[in-house]
């Protein structure tokens, strides 16, 4: 089984235990009761603001333009349909589980997050277009940090429950191998 396929039965699973209300979401709902509002507001909406799309995209379009520059169109390009597929996949799954939120039970739209997709689409797509260019790897550890501080400032300020932002996470983690294989970034070879 490769690791698209993982990551979307995964993402299956956790999605039907969202639609089930199975036993996933016990301590779903018991990690977000102990982390939510352990840090202060005011840090973790500025987290979490990282995955809006005023601050996301730009550093893709960056990225974007600047492999276009070199001469890397089909790189550019692929990097920018994972992007353009966010909304894609993730309005219609709010629309349809209706997931109501940690702080705002009334609210539904909640499942998956589409902060957290946007934030790791944008940011490893961006990491994928300017690591040939760089001499270590930092691109893919700034691109792995933006993403995980976006994650945390949702579920800490209770924007979202954590299965919300792994199951973006799994979701367009199989975005990102295509990106990565139009990039020519290769995963290493395994024992």
């Amino acid at each position: 089984m490769g690791v698209a396929s993982l990551c979307w039965g995964l993402f299956a699973l956790i999605t039907w235990q969202v639609l089930a209300s199975g036993p996933l979401l016990t301590p779903d709902h018991a990690l977000s009761r102990i982390l939510v509002r352990t840090v202060p507001d005011s840090v973790t909406e500025r987290l979490a603001d990282l995955g809006n799309i005023p601050i996301a995209v730009p550093v893709l379009a960056v990225a974007m333009a600047y492999a276009a520059r070199r001469g890397r169109w089909r790189a550019a390009l692929a990097a920018g349909a994972a992007l353009a597929l966010v909304p894609a996949l993730i309005v219609p799954l709010k629309e349809w589980t209706g997931r109501p939120g940690p702080l705002e039970p009334w609210a539904a739209g909640y499942y998956p997050s589409g902060h957290t997709a946007t934030a790791l689409v944008a940011y490893t797509a961006a990491a994928l277009l300017v690591r040939p260019y760089a001499r270590r790897p930092w691109p893919l550890w700034l691109a792995a940090a933006l993403t995980t501080l976006t994650a945390s400032g949702l579920v800490l300020r209770g924007f979202h429950w954590p299965l919300d932002v792994l199951a973006s996470l799994l979701l367009c983690a199989p975005l990102l191998l295509a990106v990565g294989r139009a990039t020519g970034h290769r995963r290493p070879a395994g024992p």
